[in-house]
């Protein structure tokens, strides 16, 4: 229950920040908009730390940031190459297409009688 609560206050720290940076918009510059929102989301953060699905969701986020780290990334001469055969099969597709739509119209248009 203490679980729930707490995430719940969260939220609403979050929510206030939110509502707090819309209501001032005609009252305040935007620098102190922006603190009250960045503030009430470093609160909500802060609070989220001390409950599990907040320390889970910690370590999920470390879990990741070490896989993305093992990830091998394609080099510039393999992105520029795959890059480009995408751009070739979308222009034959899209030829496809209109050769396509062009036959259907021009046989459409014979079976009705509108042909030239």
């Amino acid at each position: 229950m203490a679980e729930r609560i707490k995430i719940a206050v969260a939220a609403l720290v979050a929510a206030a920040g939110l509502i707090a940076f819309h209501w001032l918009a005609e009252r305040q510059p935007m620098v102190i908009r922006l603190g009250v929102l960045f503030g009430s989301f470093a609160a909500a953060i802060v609070i989220m730390w001390f409950t599990v699905a907040g320390r889970t969701f910690l370590a999920f986020s470390r879990e990741s940031w070490e896989e993305a780290k093992r990830v091998v990334w394609p080099t510039r001469k393999e992105t520029l190459q795959t890059t480009a055969v995408v751009f070739a099969f979308v222009f034959v597709m899209a030829m496809f297409l209109w050769g396509v739509d062009a036959s259907l119209l021009w046989i459409t248009h014979r079976l009705l009688g509108h042909g030239g």
